[in-house]
């Protein structure tokens, strides 16, 4: 798998290493990506995810993983968080 956030899609990005001389050397900035396990509250059970560290301190500032998905579009979204997005979604549906 890619180096991409499974939550908010970030990716690598292009730039130059530049030297004392000014001579410009191609180079990709990564990022900060750990595999971490989030646990969902409608579930009851925890998801492991591939996320970046700027990711995760955006579930923890929204409320939860759940609260997460149900903000955020599909866009931005691995396909593992969509079907997740979507089973939490049902489990909230039959719970109201």
């Amino acid at each position: 798998m890619s180096r991409i956030c499974e939550l908010t899609g970030k990716g690598r990005q292009v730039g130059h290493n530049v030297s004392h001389a000014n001579n410009k050397t191609k180079r990709t900035f990564l990022p900060n990506l750990q595999n971490v396990t989030l646990i969902s509250d409608s579930l009851g059970k925890g998801v492991k995810l591939k996320v970046s560290t700027h990711g995760l301190r955006s579930v923890e500032h929204v409320g939860g993983l759940d609260n997460w998905l149900l903000k955020t579009s599909d866009d931005s979204l691995s396909l593992r968080a969509r079907r997740l997005k979507r089973e939490i979604a049902k489990k909230q549906q039959a719970a109201a």
